[in-house]
């Protein structure tokens, strides 16, 4: 999926080598879809794909393959203890 969108950018002449402005065009589809929860207006999952999309091609401008990037830090995730503190929650590496 990764490959495809970046691909979709290409054929569609979009940005390809400016990362900041892509880092910036993530953020303003992340704000969109929050927009679109805390309205309840639009479709929250349209807005959602919209964000995964611009994530999948910085990652493969990046040369980030986000799939094992994901995968591993799930992993680190499950190994990790979670402890609530009032609002605050910390963690712990569990060796």
């Amino acid at each position: 999926m990764q490959k495809l969108a970046y691909q979709n950018k290409l054929d569609k002449g979009f940005n390809v080598t400016d990362v900041s402005m892509e880092f910036c065009l993530l953020h303003g589809e992340l704000a969109e879809a929050y927009e679109s929860f805390s309205r309840q207006r639009g479709n929250v999952g349209e807005e959602l794909a919209d964000v995964a999309i611009y994530l999948m091609g910085l990652s493969q401008m990046l040369d980030v393959d986000l799939e094992a990037e994901i995968a591993k830090k799930i992993a680190r995730n499950e190994s990790r203890k979670y402890q609530k503190d009032g609002k605050t929650i910390r963690y712990t590496e569990v060796k």
